[in-house]
């Protein structure tokens, strides 16, 4: 056990938001922290980091922080910069210090074995050479630049004076030290906040591959399912684990929710029984005994207590538009975006219902074609047409810092004030605005409340063309799900900025993808993007194989690094591939209903043989099997139907 908190209570600004805690961390371990905004998630991290320590307790068991072996740490936000006059390259390398340290003492104890072969010396170096390798001292230059270029910085940026770097920038350079300094125990808290798709991809396999224990806080789901081997939820001030990814934890939650609810009306209903027999023959002489045992076996009984109902509690609204558009809803050409030069030129052409999903990286011009699409900044040639009845509505990342001396109430009523005080009340409520909340300062509100407020406000509008940037920051993973069910329920048509690849693989039925100099519009969802382009997953997989490999003392073969990056040259979006690859799928799709037509039948051919006619749990069986056929053939005649229009189209 790397690391293990019992017993222990967490407090923030007075209130104990952590009760009892029963934490554990193995060695190798990759653990997620997850739970509603203000749950406690941050607060945990600062009780194993030591910033806070938990208080003495009434009970008998006193709060224990046990970590063996005097593991090395590290956490972002205690990563600082020393000097701000400091090269970009200067600082990274500072991390390299402790190595750099070792490797000269083992020059110099090379040094003397060669005068003198002294038996204390030798176990000195084997023992320096061996935490050296652990610290990948034989590689810490190829990991330097491979992690730099990852986090989009230049051989030019490492000449340049930390000061000149801007916020989000001087994060991923304290991200870089502490991915470098490879702690024993690596805290990461929103680690994908502000890094692209692409990157967060990357950064999936750098920590899938961590050869350490890593504790992560994230609402990325997806980034969750493909780093998290283990799931700490924080509800209602208490800690559950749930072996497995994020996926895995939603599976196991509900089945324990359902399987704790059934064994308690279950036991609830044997109670209410045991409790009708005494009551019936309590009074009867010749019962009384019987009467009691009933009584007795009831306060024998080990109470299954009713489960607590999920904390979903989410925002909701009416999200069907006032009026329909017709059919064509927005036609781009050789749209130029930019502000002072020009970033790319934009094509596309959205019809009515249509979801597109804006992806690529940070500062190619995903939130630019936004504003210019909406006239906040002049575009730079094109033309831009949206058709017959559209009515915008654009949610941008700025409404989430919004200052206001106004309260909730007032901001929203002054924007509707033909509304009553109980229709906007009613309005805020469907957005967790209830009660005194109602009459909170605006510029008080977190982030995710005002991003809350401003959908409010934007969803009253009821438009049916929707232009959204990075709509969840800020939100939970319940907040995010509700927002997800809301658009997916939606009506109208939706072109959406986003770096949340759950939403996206959940909303988007075609991407926008922004490269540098260039975009292209991809007919279809992100896993089928995914797919396509999946060579670039296979450079990322390379190259952490090529980090793992320095770690064991191995250089992989120059051929598997340097094919990925020979076959990403060559990738490309070949329509009349994947015409072929669409009609192959539709060929095996006929194969498969037909496959479950002749399953079916032979089921109920099953179900009418005499010899099973008393047989009832037999027959539930082969019913359950039908079933499940028809679910599965329904399935695939939907997917049939959606690629023979995409093949007609």
């Amino acid at each position: 056990m790397l690391l293990s908190i019992q017993h222990a209570d967490a407090a923030y600004g007075g209130d104990t938001i952590l009760h009892d805690i029963a934490f554990d961390v193995r060695e190798g371990e990759k653990v997620a922290v997850v739970g509603r905004n203000g749950c406690g998630k941050t607060t945990l991290l600062k009780l194993i980091t030591g910033e806070i320590t938990p208080p003495p307790r009434d009970a008998d068991e006193q709060p224990a922080i046990i970590k063996t072996g005097d593991p090395t740490i590290g956490w972002l936000s205690q990563m600082t910069f020393a000097d701000e006059n400091a090269t970009l390259g200067d600082e990274i390398r500072s991390v390299f210090a402790p190595i750099l340290k070792m490797k000269a003492r083992m020059e110099e104890l090379l040094a003397l074995i060669e005068q003198n072969a002294d038996e204390k010396l030798v176990a000195e170096y084997f023992a320096l050479e061996e935490r050296f390798t652990y610290l990948g001292g034989y590689r810490y230059e190829k990991d330097y630049e491979l992690v730099f270029s990852r986090f989009g910085f230049s051989k030019e940026d490492e000449g340049r004076l930390l000061k000149e770097f801007s916020g989000g920038q001087r994060t991923k350079i304290a991200f870089i030290k502490l991915l470098l300094s490879k702690p024993d125990l690596l805290l990461l808290d929103e680690p994908t906040n502000h890094l692209d798709i692409s990157t967060i991809a990357w950064l999936e396999g750098y920590l899938a591959e961590y050869p350490r224990a890593l504790i992560v806080v994230s609402h990325d789901r997806l980034f969750l399912d493909r780093v998290a081997d283990t799931v700490y939820e924080i509800e209602r001030g208490k800690l559950t684990r749930y072996p497995g990814n994020y996926s895995d934890f939603v599976k196991r939650k509900k089945e324990n929710y359902e399987k704790q609810m059934k064994d308690y009306l279950a036991q609830q209903k044997e109670i209410a029984r045991l409790n009708q027999v005494a009551e019936r023959f309590i009074h009867k002489p010749t019962k009384v005994s019987m009467a009691r045992s009933k009584l007795k076996a009831i306060e024998h009984m080990d109470k299954i207590e009713k489960p607590e109902e999920y904390d979903l509690k989410a925002f909701h609204t009416m999200t069907d538009p006032a009026r329909e558009s017709g059919n064509d809803v927005l036609f781009v050409e050789n749209l130029g975006i930019g502000y002072d030069e020009l970033l790319t030129k934009v094509s596309c052409n959205i019809k009515k219902g249509q979801k597109i999903g804006i992806i690529g990286g940070n500062g190619l011009g995903k939130s630019t074609f936004l504003k210019t699409l909406m006239k906040k900044i002049p575009a730079k040639g094109g033309k831009v047409t949206f058709g017959h009845g559209v009515e915008c509505g654009y949610f941008e990342q700025q409404m989430a810092q919004v200052v206001s001396t106004k309260n909730v109430l007032n901001e929203f009523w002054d924007e509707y004030p033909t509304l009553t005080e109980t229709e906007v009340r009613n309005i805020l409520g469907g957005f967790l605005f209830t009660g005194d909340d109602v009459f909170k300062e605006v510029s008080s509100l977190s982030g995710g409340e005002k991003v809350r407020l401003a959908l409010a406000k934007l969803f009253q509008t009821r438009p049916n063309f929707l232009l959204l940037d990075e709509p969840t920051n800020h939100m939970d993973i319940v907040g995010k799900e509700a927002l997800e069910d809301m658009l997916s329920d939606y009506k109208g048509t939706l072109l959406f900025v986003s770096h949340d690849r759950y939403l996206i693989r959940q909303l988007a039925d075609a991407l926008l993808i922004f490269r540098p100099n260039e975009t292209e519009f991809f007919p279809f969802g992100y896993e089928e993007y995914e797919r396509t382009y999946g060579k670039e997953k296979l450079q990322s997989s390379a190259e952490v194989w090529q980090i793992d490999a320095a770690r064991k003392g191995t250089e992989p073969a120059a051929a598997a690094v340097e094919k990925p990056v020979e076959d990403a040259a060559k990738k490309g979006y070949n329509p009349g591939k994947e015409r072929a690859k669409m009609e192959r799928r539709l060929a095996r799709l006929e194969v498969l209903m037909e496959e479950c037509d002749a399953k079916k039948e032979g089921l109920a051919a099953q179900l009418a043989d005499p010899q099973y006619a008393s047989d009832y749990v037999k027959l539930g069986e082969i019913q359950k099997e039908i079933d499940e056929l028809s679910t599965q053939a329904d399935a695939y005649l939907e997917e049939w139907g959606e690629l023979s229009e995409k093949l007609e189209s």
